[in-house]
């Protein structure tokens, strides 16, 4: 059965839909996605894993009449499409078009804006609250992955059920992966067991079915007790106070529209656990997960990528090599991120130093303070996470590194605009997070060997910590050369790319290369521009600023927050090129999403609109692009 799909809320006709009808309608929103996805951009395997969850769960509470929080959002296609957003799909994620995650701007039945992980319990407990305050009794019910409920938010949003009186109903997606596999002792050991264990449900059952009739409820609780000790010793969910549902298949609507029926009849917090298979109906994201959690321009019918480019390189990638090559020949140094050793590029460290690797799941916060740990004995731990995650950690960042003075290393991923993941992942505030921080440091590579050069310059041989920040981008390299890179003498020292005598462009990072663009346009209107690469945004360059003293103006470039950020650092520290300066980076605003390049040029932040903006100064008018 082929669907026209229309901007209609599907979740209406659901209750009127027999089994069989739902499992067609399975079919079609696993294919559509599938379609959707490959011919753009979007989360893949981890929305094949929630189409039959999604359909279950709205048959029994429509989202209209119940409030529906997912967590993180990756999973929520399903959701979109159910929920009135079916005919503009395909706008997922581009320009102008419907955001990857669930947005409250965006839809009524976005209840929750979401894109990190493990804050839907959390919001949960919080909306029930003021909904009870405010006389409703909407029913709030949380979605949550296995992976997302070993995060610290929402082990503290589980601790405090009993506390706000809670009748929070929580759906846990279990399919043993956030973006890699889950770990730790609450997945590995505790899930497990729950996944594995039949045998307490049935007997659950039976004994409730003896005892009903009689007087003898203590009794029976006292046996329960007892069978659930030996079959299933800790209950995780029930020692919070939360009733206890599963485990069931997430791919078995007749199964979770029961369970979910039952679910109503429960008057106080309760969980259900499904099991879901992450990219199920489709062979190669079966097989594959965690290389289809997110995809790019593939063939749907084999998942072949067909956008490739033989001889690009992404900074993650460069990252984890030349990590994993200095650990060759240092066995101090130690890698360590937050479920994304994929994302990072650590999968080759971890390839080839298992026994120093450490991946602690959504836990950015314990990361930081595990890394001043491993500092304080006498090794080089290098933690790597993406710029807008890091967020998390800033306390610990603060009073567990860097108030110690301790030798850390920040591999900042992500740094800059990352495109069509949106303001949830846009990694805007790194330097200005940062840069308040007494004792740390903030490195920015301009190309791929540079990165390579930096971080062999700083592991080991800087002390205290060091934040080494780095775009979502691609070059075309040799990665041999890469690799064998020798180390900057003195990265805290810019490099001063052209001395010029109308003024002078300071670009960190990404900006370099555009700056080059903006010299070179520059010339052939006869402006003659200087250009430093300001690799070493804190402790800025007094030498290089003092160079320019006499410099007519003064352009600050950074893929970042003006507010808090590089400019300002160079306003404060140089107030003799205070009246010069023009401050350019990205507005004291949230960033939409689209493509790096259309965000770029959104910002003002392209070569063709800053050469435009910075001989404007000069009466020269040039026509962009």
């Amino acid at each position: 059965m082929k669907i026209e799909w229309d901007d209609e809320p599907l979740f209406e006709k659901l209750d009127k839909m027999s089994v069989d009808e739902m499992y067609d309608l399975a079919e079609n929103i696993r294919n559509y996605i599938v379609e959707v996805v490959s011919s753009g951009d979007g989360h893949l395997a981890p929305n094949l894993g929630t189409v039959e969850l999604t359909l279950a769960l709205y048959s029994v509470f429509p989202p209209d009449k119940n409030i529906i929080i997912w967590d993180t959002g990756h999973q929520a296609y399903t959701h979109k499409i159910l929920t009135g957003r079916a005919k503009t799909l395909p706008s997922i994620r581009k320009f102008g078009g419907i955001s990857g995650y669930p947005s409250i701007k965006e839809s009524k039945y976005d209840y929750f804006g979401v894109g990190h992980a493990a804050t839907s319990i959390a919001a949960g407990l919080g909306i029930e609250v003021a909904e009870r305050i405010n006389g409703n009794k909407n029913q709030v019910i949380a979605i949550i992955g296995d992976g997302a409920m070993t995060s610290g938010i929402a082990l503290e949003a589980l601790n405090q059920i009993k506390t706000v009186s809670s009748k929070i109903k929580i759906i846990l997606n279990d399919n043993g992966m956030s973006i890699s596999p889950s770990v730790g002792q609450i997945s590995q050991i505790i899930l497990n067991k729950m996944r594995t264990t039949k045998a307490y449900r049935k007997f659950d059952a039976k004994v409730y079915e003896i005892f009903k009739e009689t007087i003898l409820k203590s009794f029976n609780d006292k046996v329960k007790g007892a069978l659930k000790k030996l079959l299933l010793p800790d209950n995780f969910f029930e020692d919070f106070g939360l009733k206890y549902m599963g485990p069931i298949n997430g791919h078995d609507i007749k199964t979770m529209k029961k369970t979910f029926e039952s679910l109503k009849a429960v008057e106080g917090p309760a969980v259900v656990h499904i099991l879901t298979q992450k990219g199920k109906g489709i062979k190669y994201a079966e097989d594959n997960p965690r290389k289809f959690h997110s995809v790019s321009m593939i063939n749907p019918s084999n998942g072949l990528s067909i956008d490739i480019k033989k001889g690009w390189y992404s900074y993650s990638e460069v990252f984890g090599r030349v990590l994993s090559k200095m650990a060759d020949e240092d066995d101090r140094i130690i890698g360590i991120t937050a479920a994304m050793e994929d994302g990072t590029g650590l999968t080759f460290f971890r390839s080839n130093h298992q026994d120093r690797f450490f991946d602690l799941g959504i836990t950015e916060e314990l990361c930081t303070t595990f890394a001043a740990g491993i500092s304080l004995r006498g090794l080089k731990p290098v933690v790597a996470i993406y710029s807008t995650f890091l967020q998390r950690a800033f306390d610990q960042i603060i009073h567990d590194v860097a108030l110690q003075d301790l030798d850390v290393i920040f591999a900042i991923d992500r740094a800059g605009l990352v495109g069509q993941d949106g303001p949830t992942h846009h990694g805007v505030f790194d330097i200005s997070y940062m840069n308040l921080i007494p004792n740390m440091k903030i490195l920015a590579p301009s190309s791929l060997e540079e990165l390579s050069s930096i971080l062999k310059a700083i592991v080991g041989r800087v002390h205290g910590p060091v934040a080494l920040r780095y775009p979502r981008a691609t070059e075309i390299a040799s990665i041999d050369d890469i690799i064998y890179a020798k180390p900057l003498e003195d990265p805290f020292r810019w490099e001063r790319i052209k001395e010029g005598s109308d003024g002078t462009i300071l670009a960190v990072g990404s900006m370099v290369k555009v700056g080059v663009e903006i010299v070179e346009k520059a010339a052939l209107h006869g402006v003659n521009l200087g250009l430093y690469n300001c690799r070493s945004v804190k402790p800025l360059d007094m030498y290089a600023l003092e160079e320019i003293r006499s410099t007519p103006r003064v352009w600050t470039l950074e893929e970042g927050s003006v507010m808090g950020g590089f400019g300002t650092s160079v306003m404060l520290k140089a107030p003799f090129l205070r009246s010069k300066i023009e401050v350019i980076g990205i507005d004291d605003n949230f960033v939409g999403h689209g493509t790096r390049t259309e965000l770029i040029d959104l910002c003002g932040l392209s070569a063709e609109k800053l050469a435009a903006r910075i001989l404007a100064e000069f009466q020269i008018k040039v026509q962009e692009g």
